[in-house]
């Protein structure tokens, strides 16, 4: 897996050392002087035309990193968790990112994928700054199974929805799931029917919805935050 962009390669450098096969350089002094020295047998050089042919067209910032593949966390280890979000349906890279992002620094423990076959894992570690290196994350095909057997183990699962209720006047158990819909059709039926609770952001004014990024930060900080 390639990554490129100077926020999350540095991430990437500091934290997971022992994942990193070449790191591409196309600027100068654009590594501080440790990770250089940390780096050198694995630095390469290169032309800014090579460095965007690599990128793909992408702002790579003058540095890239080969890794290894982003290597998913089995259901064995998730459920062990005490908070879940799953991503139903999402498929943009740019918001999933962000959710990773958020979700992993407010307090989220995993993060379940359904309704996807595959994702661009070097495009979400891009989008989430690197968290998504750090954030135990599956895609499932079994989704509902999983929900079962969640909620044998005391999890109350939680689903984002405009007709929820106010999660401000809302308290939260230890074990929980938050189930984040696609913008476009939102909950599908299928995980709609097995959510126990809608939860929802009253708006200020007239709107429509919030970016489901933006929801998904709002809701996770607050189900962590009261917690009964």
């Amino acid at each position: 897996m390639i990554i490129y962009g100077k926020q999350v390669c540095l991430h990437a450098l500091a934290h997971h050392s022992e994942k990193i096969k070449t790191v591409y350089v196309a600027k100068k002094n654009i590594l501080p002087q440790a990770l250089f020295h940390q780096y050198q047998d694995k630095i390469k050089f290169l032309e800014e035309k090579w460095a965007q042919s690599m990128a793909k067209g992408g702002n790579h910032q003058g540095l890239l990193v080969e890794m290894e593949a982003f290597e998913e966390t089995n259901f064995a280890t998730i459920k062990h968790s005490s908070f879940i979000v799953v991503l139903d349906g999402l498929t943009d890279v740019g918001n999933i990112g962000a959710i990773v992002r958020s979700a992993y620094a407010l307090g989220v423990d995993a993060i379940l994928v359904s309704g996807v076959r595959q994702l661009n894992f070097a495009a979400i570690a891009r989008s989430s700054s690197g968290a998504l290196l750090d954030m135990p994350l599956m895609i499932t095909a079994n989704i509902l199974d999983h929900f079962n057997e969640l909620g044998q183990l005391g999890f109350h699962i939680y689903g984002a929805a405009m007709n929820g209720e106010n999660i401000k006047t809302m308290t939260f158990p230890a074990k929980k799931v938050l189930v984040l819909g696609s913008e476009g059709k939102g909950l599908s039926k299928k995980i709609e029917n097995k959510i126990n609770q809608k939860v929802s952001i009253e708006m200020k004014h007239a709107f429509d919805s919030l970016n489901v990024s933006a929801a998904a930060a709002i809701l996770i900080d607050r189900m962590n935050d009261a917690i009964r």
